[in-house]
Order: structure tokens, then sequence, then C-alpha cells
């Protein structure tokens, strides 16, 4: 039963939470041990509010996810998990996630977390219904995440790294879309009724607009006076590279080898994307910290 909880509660989806950590990283505070504190905090108690939402989201889909060819396995579609298990398992995730956002962090975090949890409701319960929007409430929950980490090291919200959050997301989450597409085929609307609305030339310009937003937006950040000037370098250019890469090699295998579906397990399987990512990271606390 423990093993069915742990897979119900998806810790390897925690790996999207890695987001709230971003504005510790990019306002130069990842070296100020209490800010460090705070932004791992930050990240356990989203970890801990995003299973709540997984198993809300996979307990209210059983029924379709039990017409996929992988999702017919979570443990509540199979019959592992009994939906009063699963329910219980909900608010004690929400009870703690919560209780430890007002404690360890205040108010406006707490707030953030309730926007948090009162969007992927409304995703769950409608917008995943409505074409564009659902994509669109799907990215704003990464640009939520990357505002809380903002709010729990208390430095300002960059607009730049929300924007680029939200045109990444955009990107990812449009890139499922299509998999998910291609992958059920005929059972497509089965399994996910906005599937109907999309096909597989209308999400290829999704994916191909996002893709250039996305580029040229990073562009424009790292060669942005307003962000050398903050961060007291303009070498931030040089990371350029492993984006224009790590988009490219995502188009690659979606586009080849059908992979999109689930762009965590991406980042762990596909070692290329795993290490564009990692030199990426480490490029960039190099030039913030250490040039």
């Amino acid at each position: 039963m423990l093993k069915n909880l742990i897979m119900l509660a998806r810790p390897a989806q925690w790996l999207k939470n890695g987001v709230v950590l971003a504005a510790l990283v990019f306002a130069g505070e990842a070296g100020h041990t209490r800010s460090a504190e705070l932004a791992l905090i930050a990240t356990a108690i989203f970890c801990l509010l995003s299973s709540a939402v997984y198993t809300f989201n996979d307990l209210i889909d059983r029924q379709q996810d039990r017409q996929h060819p992988l999702k017919k396995e979570r443990p509540l579609a199979s019959g592992a998990v009994a939906p009063p298990q699963a329910v219980v398992m909900i608010v004690l995730l929400v009870a703690v996630g919560l209780v430890g956002a007002w404690w360890f962090l205040g108010g406006h975090f707490f707030v953030v977390a309730l926007v948090f949890l009162g969007l992927n409701l409304l995703y769950s319960l409608a917008l995943k219904n409505v074409v564009i929007v659902d994509v669109m409430a799907v990215a704003l929950g990464f640009v939520v995440r990357a505002y809380a980490g903002a709010v729990a090291v208390d430095v300002p919200a960059s607009k730049w790294l929300l924007i680029n959050t939200l045109l990444l997301a955009l990107f990812l989450a449009f890139g499922k879309r299509r998999h998910e597409l291609l992958l059920l085929e005929d059972g497509a609307v089965a399994h996910r009724r906005i599937l109907s609305r999309y096909s597989p030339y209308l999400l290829d310009q999704c994916i191909g607009v996002t893709t250039a937003s996305v580029v040229v937006m990073y562009m424009l950040y790292s060669f942005s006076t307003e962000v050398s000037t903050k961060l007291g370098t303009e070498n931030l250019y040089l990371t350029i590279p492993f984006v224009v890469y790590g988009v490219f090699r995502y188009l690659y295998l979606i586009h080849k080898e059908e992979r999109g579906g689930s762009p965590t397990q991406v980042l762990i399987s596909d070692r290329p994307i795993l290490v564009t990512v990692i030199l990426w990271l480490l490029t960039a606390i190099l030039i913030l910290y250490y040039l």
C-alpha cells in the first residue's frame, strides 16, 4: 500500500518544482545560507502541494486514465488505491503544505500557495476542457512556482524570469498535447476530451511560435542592459547556446522519437538534454557568482 501511495504522489514529478529555485539563483542569493534554506523549504512545500494536485487529478480522471496505455497503470486507475484513501492523502498533503507555508514563509507565500492550489483546482474541474486555455493554465502553474520562489527569498519577481518561464512551459505543454494526440490516435478523445479540439497541424503551429518565442526572449534577457546592471555581469549570453540546443533537441524528440509526453521523463532519460541542462546551470552559476 505504501508503495502505491508513493506512486500516487508522483515524486519523479517533483523535478518541476525546481522552478521555485530559479529566483534564488538568478537574483544572486544562492550564496546566502538563510535564503538558500528558505528557497529549499519553499520547494519542499510545493512538492507537497503538487502531489496533492496530482492525486486530485488522478482521482477525478481515473475512468479516462483507464483508456490510456500508460496511465492505466496508475494506482487509482488500476484500483490499487481506493478513492477514499486518495481523499485522505489529498487533505493531509494540502494541510501540511499550507501550514508549512504560513509557519516558515509567512502570509504572502501562503497566499501564493493558495493561488497555486486554486489555479490547479480550476484546471482540473473546468479549464482543462477549454482549448488553448488548458495549456495556458498549465503554464501559469509554473509561473506561480517561479513567483513563489521570489517571495520565499524576499526578492522582486523578475519579469524576465516570469515571461521566460511562461514561454518555456507553453512550449513543453503544447509538445505534451501533441504526443498525447498522436499516441492515443482514435482513443485520444476518450482519454482527454479537449484533444478533439486540437490537431497535429495546430499543435505544430503553436510549438513553432513558442519555440521562436523561447529562444528570442531568452536572448533578449541575456543581452538586456537592465539585467546586466542588476546581475553585475554582461556574460550571461554565454548560456545561449545551451538553451538553443536544448530547445532544438526537444523538438527532435517530439517530432522524430515521439517522446514529448512527459518533459520530466525526457529530462531524466535523454542524456543530451540532461547534460545540456546541467551545463547551462553550471555556466550560469559560474557567470553569476565567480566571473
